[in-house]
């Protein structure tokens, strides 16, 4: 067989060798050999970023849920009076901030549940895109409702809008990078979107206890966040479409063009001729179905990431959603407890940055095994902790090693799923996390209501229990394998 880029391109600039047609499944083959052998440059960090740029208002999104509760709670959202519907979860304590989470949460499950296979169908890029478009137009609305009923509803609706955005991210990740880059890539992709964190944690200490203009704080922080997210729609247009996509969906010749072209400028970037492509297996030509997931050799892993994901999803966002309320329960007034609660959210990006470090030579599930072991005794920690110096610094060692712990997994089970059904069975098993997120939300303020902090810390280091075994028993080895073979 005749390779598409038989020859490699010459640094500047990259002579493209003439083509031959070839079958589809010589294609993808070829495709994903050309990719898989691109070395480090400025062109595919570039890539990486704006894809980050573009998920990175999601973080956004989701860390100002804790951070403005407090600044909602003050406005009188959260009366029984105002949440209506919502007032019959009264009897708990909590439970105003708790039907936000939850809302919130729920919004995100039937996202990623319901939409995310069209991803699969419509492609990475369309969807990544538009996604945002929906963020923009139902955060602005969310922003300007006055009664937690409505607050409520439309956090609902915003949810199910950029819920298939994360997974459409990881999607597009696995299948654009490198394959000696897919750890690195997905580390840098945490890097930016968490490094929007500190800065909604800022804009809510700043601004939550406040009310410029006359508009409470908290609505400021929503409406910063679809104005950044506008901005960002606008510089990520000139990212390509997936080639591996593209080439499963017999638009070889559009794959061709992406892939020749990443070529040419990562030579130019690096200034050396590419590697010699080295082929694999292609993916079996065959339809991508959603019960494929539950074939004989998927069932395993699928049923393994669903139960992990309801498992991290406690420790990750019981942490990250109700930080400034379990500081407030460790008797930090709502000031001081949004002060505390920024310096631990600077943390939040420099656990990716770290794991760049050892992100393509430790094993996937290893590193997610260390972060979940880290952040089951810092919990416990934090909720014996009484001086804000430790609160402090045992928020920062959890926040580190859950972000190492993330950057890991959305990589993991990405590379667990073939191309045709990647978007699809990612959605699915992430949204197992969207939905215990949603229920974790209000068990969160049951068990804050009933035994403090530690009894949160109790349930969140079972959680992380849960999920180590899961991963470590039942988690294949991803290191260094093509995602052909992973998946052949």
């Amino acid at each position: 067989m005749k390779l598409s880029a038989g020859t490699p391109p010459s640094p500047d600039p990259a002579p493209v060798a003439e083509k031959e047609p070839v079958a589809l499944p010589d294609a993808q083959a070829t495709i994903a050999a050309r990719l898989d052998r691109l070395p480090a440059s400025a062109t595919l960090w570039k890539i990486i970023a704006l894809i980050s740029l573009g998920g990175l208002f999601e973080y956004y999104d989701l860390f100002f849920t804790g951070y403005v509760a407090p600044g909602m709670a003050k406005s009188g959202l959260f009366s029984a009076d105002s949440l209506g519907f919502f007032a019959s979860l009264a009897g708990i304590k909590v439970a105003g901030v708790g039907t936000f989470i939850f809302c919130t949460f729920a919004g995100l499950w039937v996202g990623v549940a319901f939409f995310s296979h069209l991803a699969d169908r419509f492609g990475r890029r369309p969807v990544f895109t538009w996604s945002l478009v929906w963020y923009v137009c139902s955060t602005t609305v969310m922003a300007f409702q006055h009664t937690g009923e409505l607050l409520n509803l439309w956090r609902f609706i915003a949810g199910v809008g950029f819920g298939v955005q994360l997974v459409t991210i990881d999607t597009y990740i696995s299948e654009l990078t490198p394959l000696a880059l897919r750890g690195r890539a997905f580390s840098l992709n945490q890097f930016v979107s968490l490094g929007i964190v500190p800065v909604v944690a800022l804009f809510a200490w700043l601004l939550v206890p406040t009310a410029p203009f006359g508009l409470d704080g908290w609505r400021w922080v929503v409406l910063i966040g679809s104005a950044g997210a506008t901005v960002a729609w606008f510089l990520i247009q000139r990212i390509p479409e997936s080639p591996r996509w593209l080439v499963l969906h017999g638009r070889i010749a559009e794959a061709d063009t992406i892939t020749t072209d990443l070529e040419r400028r990562v030579a130019k970037d690096t200034r050396k001729p590419l590697p010699a492509p080295h082929l694999e297996t292609p993916e079996e030509e065959i339809p991508g179905r959603f019960g494929e997931i539950f074939s004989t050799h998927y069932w395993r892993r699928t049923l393994m990431l669903s139960v992990f994901n309801m498992a991290q999803v406690i420790g990750f966002y019981g942490f990250a959603a109700w930080v400034p309320t379990l500081l407030i329960a460790r008797g930090i007034n709502i000031t001081h407890s949004l002060q505390y609660s920024f310096i631990i959210a600077i943390a939040n990006p420099f656990g990716p940055l770290l794991g760049t470090w050892f992100a393509d030579h430790l094993e996937r599930k290893t590193q997610i095994i260390l972060g979940l072991t880290v952040m089951g005794v810092a919990m416990l920690g934090f909720a014996h902790a009484n001086s804000p110096v430790l609160l402090i610094s045992l928020g920062v060692v959890f926040t580190l090693a859950a972000n190492i712990m993330s950057y890991a997994y959305h990589n993991y089970q990405a590379e667990l799923y073939p191309t045709r059904i990647r978007a699809r069975a990612v959605g699915f098993v992430y949204s197992w996390s969207r939905f215990a997120a949603a229920f974790a939300g209000l068990a969160i303020g049951y068990f804050l209501n009933l035994g403090g902090a530690l009894a949160v810390a109790t349930f969140v280091a079972i959680a992380m229990v849960v999920g180590i075994t899961v991963i470590g028993v039942f988690g294949p080895s991803t290191k260094g394998v093509a995602l052909e073979r992973i998946n052949h």
